[in-house]
């Protein structure tokens, strides 16, 4: 018994100093707090339970450094354009582009998500869902998916992104393209 005790306590440790690693970095990310990266990479590095296998955690990191400077340039109306001819982008300017899957759809289809002036599209599979900014309630993002849900209704669509920073970038950019739909032209 005392082996598998020592296996209960021990195994306890890592995925609850991970859970509340996870959770701090939620709120730096959300709360777009500059003095985050600092705190959490040092939490990483003098945590044993976390250092042992911080691949995923080094990511996060990378993601909220990427949220911060992209709040910059975004606050500043400076969208990074990528250059694509896909035919879902229809000609439109196409601000961020990443490989992506659908986890919701029963084929589970992969493909990329396009965020153009106009809409998100996503090209892949039989088909390809395209939500209009106008149209857009909120964009959500959880993990490393981003949740578009349709305005007056609860619909949507659900993207998983490859990494965290695929994912922040996404949901930063979405947004701010949803929020500048809304605003009234003057």
């Amino acid at each position: 018994m005392g082996l598998l005790d020592w296996f209960r306590r021990n195994g306890r440790a890592p995925a609850r100093a991970a859970r509340e690693w996870h959770a701090a970095w939620e709120a730096a990310v959300a709360g777009l707090d500059h003095d985050g990266p600092a705190r959490l990479e040092a939490w990483l590095r003098r945590d044993p339970a976390l250092a042992a296998d911080a691949e995923i955690e080094e990511e996060m990191l990378d993601a909220l450094r990427e949220a911060l400077t992209l709040d910059r340039d975004l606050a500043a109306s400076r969208l990074p354009v990528i250059e694509t001819t896909h035919r879902a982008a229809a000609g439109e300017a196409c601000y961020f582009s990443a490989p992506v899957s659908m986890p919701d759809d029963p084929a589970q289809p992969t493909g990329r998500l396009l965020l153009t002036s106009g809409r998100a599209a996503f090209a892949g599979g039989s088909r390809t869902p395209a939500m209009p900014w106008h149209a857009t309630r909120e964009i959500l993002r959880a993990g490393r998916d981003l949740i578009f849900v349709r305005a007056g209704g609860t619909d949507g669509h659900r993207f998983r992104c490859n990494t965290y920073v695929d994912a922040v970038r996404g949901a930063a950019i979405a947004r701010h393209l949803a929020q500048a739909a809304r605003r009234p032209l003057t």
